[in-house]
């Protein structure tokens, strides 16, 4: 009994009614609603309604589904897969594909995919994929985002335009990724661009609480505008021109450098060998002066006389033909017979 009702909800006997009770008060309202009169044709009308309100609040969520369930408007819980029950006219069933990968396509549209996949023409969509790089040069960036429902409340709930959001956050997110560097960066390092791009779109998703996660960022072929295309071109082949003759400097590098490395490695190797023999040589000299300083010491007029015995005996071989002359004698030029060839 609340403050309110003193006398309960059942009236002052404070007696739930009966379920006879119950099943009258609910054939009156059959009979007033459909102009019925009392009997068991009333009674099996109100027995099928129920029936038919019991089988109708079957329904079946597919494997690749979540239910979504509303009662009397607001959220009450989600429901996997398989076959659930709920009272019709009071709970809401909304089934959400959590697991089909859906498509959001910048720069070009898919208008027949296949084994020769037809895309749109590509000027109709230039302007999304129209982008400054960081270097302040323009470039064409076509790409998909592949997404799926993560959670289905946010999804249903927490924005009112899911998908509309992905494509705003996905291309100003590309927009900075692509800003943020330069046009041969963008041009050959699609890859790590586009998982850049995957990271930052994922959080900008979770903080809008959008209830979508991101399962891949796919660069297709990117390329500069047909305007600028030839300049481009000129640029290409002037960066394969200084590649080739870099090319050509290191070849050359690489066959001269290591002959001239070699050259001086064998002159240094040269010059170490014959400053040891030199040093060498100075040493055994010493060695042999010390020597003979300590025999001439010892005895000095046969040292004396023994060196330039040792010393005439060396040098009168290389004098070839010698004249031994008394020095009294005269008019000796005769017998030197100079007009004979050897002498």
């Amino acid at each position: 009994m609340s403050p309110e009702n003193p006398q309960g909800p059942w009236g002052r006997d404070q007696r739930p009614p009966e379920i006879e009770e119950l099943l009258e008060k609910l054939q009156e309202q059959f009979q007033k609603i459909f102009g019925l009169a009392k009997g068991p044709s009333s009674w099996m009308l109100v027995v099928l309604v129920i029936v038919i309100w019991f089988f109708a609040g079957w329904y079946k969520i597919s494997p690749e589904e979540e239910g979504v369930i509303q009662r009397l408007g607001a959220w009450n819980r989600t429901v996997a897969s398989g076959l659930h029950w709920r009272p019709l006219f009071i709970e809401k069933v909304t089934k959400v594909p959590v697991q089909r990968i859906q498509v959001q396509e910048f720069g070009l549209r898919t208008l027949k995919p296949g084994v020769r996949t037809q895309y749109a023409p590509e000027r109709e969509y230039e302007a999304e994929k129209l982008m400054l790089t960081g270097d302040l040069n323009c470039v064409l960036v076509p790409w998909t985002v592949r997404y799926r429902i993560g959670d289905p409340y946010k999804y249903l709930f927490r924005v009112r335009a899911p998908e509309e959001t992905l494509r705003d956050l996905a291309e100003a997110t590309m927009r900075t990724v692509v800003g943020d560097h330069s046009l041969d960066e963008v041009l050959m390092k699609r890859t790590e661009i586009a998982d850049m791009a995957e990271a930052e779109l994922q959080k900008a998703m979770d903080a809008a609480e959008s209830g979508l996660y991101i399962e891949s960022i796919e660069l297709e072929r990117t390329n500069v505008p047909k305007t600028v295309e030839p300049s481009f071109n000129e640029v290409n082949e002037a960066e394969q021109e200084k590649e080739r003759l870099i090319y050509e400097a290191n070849t050359a590098y690489n066959n001269v450098i290591p002959e001239a490395r070699g050259k001086a490695e064998k002159l240094i190797q040269e010059a170490e060998g014959y400053a040891i023999d030199r040093v060498k040589r100075a040493q055994g000299d010493v060695t042999l002066f010390l020597a003979l300083y300590e025999e001439y010491v010892k005895a000095r007029d046969i040292t004396r006389q023994r060196l330039y015995l040792e010393a005439i005996q060396e040098l009168l071989p290389r004098l070839g033909n010698k004249y031994i002359i008394d020095a009294d004698q005269k008019g000796f030029l005769p017998l030197l017979k100079l007009g004979e060839k050897g002498e």
